[in-house]
């Protein structure tokens, strides 16, 4: 495995001013926009780590969102069963997500302080 994390995304409250703020930040780092929507923000290299920043509701989410690189789907499954006997609240089964990415293999949890947290795996099954 390449990388401990695969993306981290904060909440805001102002998308707008994040986008003033990020784009005149993260270029400097090498770190172009990526992608955006009309709720979040992606900022890193193509094809690999990034960095979001995503809109909530009335005022920027408690905790954080971090994505941890897993090195393949049982890896996945695992995180998400593990952390649910260790105390954590699911917050997305394991399963794909075409709709990031057609081999995105993934699972969420949020910890015993609301944090988020995901593993995901991105080659296609064998």
């Amino acid at each position: 495995m390449a990388a401990m994390f695969d993306h981290v995304t904060l909440g805001v409250s102002d998308l707008e001013a994040a986008r003033r703020f990020y784009d005149r930040l993260m270029p400097v780092l090498g770190l172009p926009l990526l992608w955006a929507n009309e709720t979040m923000l992606t900022y890193g290299i193509e094809g690999g780590q990034d960095f979001g920043l995503q809109q909530d509701e009335g005022a920027a989410r408690h905790g954080t969102h971090v994505a941890f690189s897993a090195p393949d789907r049982e890896s996945v499954d695992r995180f998400h069963s593990e952390g649910l006997a260790g105390g954590g609240r699911d917050a997305g089964a394991p399963g794909l997500r075409p709709e990031y990415q057609g081999s995105y293999y993934a699972a969420f949890l949020a910890d015993p302080d609301g944090n988020r947290l995901e593993a995901v795996f991105h080659a296609p099954a064998e």
